[in-house]
């Protein structure tokens, strides 16, 4: 008997995990549809949580720093830390401004990242030519928009980029663990049944 139930001990073990996966999935999906609603909210949020991971990067780095004060990265560590705290005081005092130049950057990147995407395509007219100029077009195109509304754009565009990555990795949370919730539970229903008929010793 305590053979039987432990397979079973387990396999609730194993669906409770599952399932809190599927809970916090849930909690991010509706994290990421609410800040798809209130960009704004969400664009200074996650602002402040970036200066926040600054902050408590840069007094990481520091202690580590000082534990190995006798090694020759001693001072390296000293100025990456240095600039992780001023960069994170920056970011939480004035979270605008940091949407804004951080909106900024990632237009550049689009427009950058398109211009390459379609040289490449148009150059080595690979097997994924046509996806490859699609994302260099779609690129391009994301980051002459931005720019064009920018610094307005920055109110709203962060935000959207957070909600966004909230929503899917949600998803993905949800789909994990309510997929291995079934399978868990039709291992463990093949091996009950197994139990059933199998001949008593």
């Amino acid at each position: 008997m305590a053979r039987s139930t432990k397979p079973h001990r387990e396999a609730a073990k194993l669906q409770r995990g599952f399932g809190v996966l599927a809970a916090l999935g849930v909690v991010l999906v509706l994290a990421g549809l609410v800040g798809l609603v209130y960009t704004g909210v969400a664009t200074l949020t996650s602002m402040l949580l970036f200066g926040w991971l600054l902050l408590i990067g840069g007094l990481v780095g520091l202690a580590h720093a000082v534990q190995a004060r006798d090694s020759n990265f001693f001072w390296l560590g000293v100025v990456v830390a240095a600039l992780n705290l001023a960069a994170g005081v920056v970011v939480i005092g004035r979270p605008e401004a940091a949407a804004a130049a951080l909106t900024m950057f990632a237009a550049l990147l689009f427009l950058t990242g398109g211009v390459f995407r379609l040289a490449g395509s148009l150059v080595v007219r690979g097997p994924q030519f046509g996806w490859t100029l699609v994302q260099g077009a779609f690129g391009l195109l994301l980051g002459i928009l931005v720019l064009a509304s920018w610094p307005s754009s920055s109110k709203y565009v962060i935000g959207c980029f957070f909600s966004l990555a909230l929503l899917f990795d949600g998803l993905g949370l949800m789909a994990t663990g309510f997929g291995g919730r079934r399978i868990i539970g039709m291992v463990a229903g093949q091996q009950e049944s197994a139990t059933k008929t199998a001949p008593p010793e």
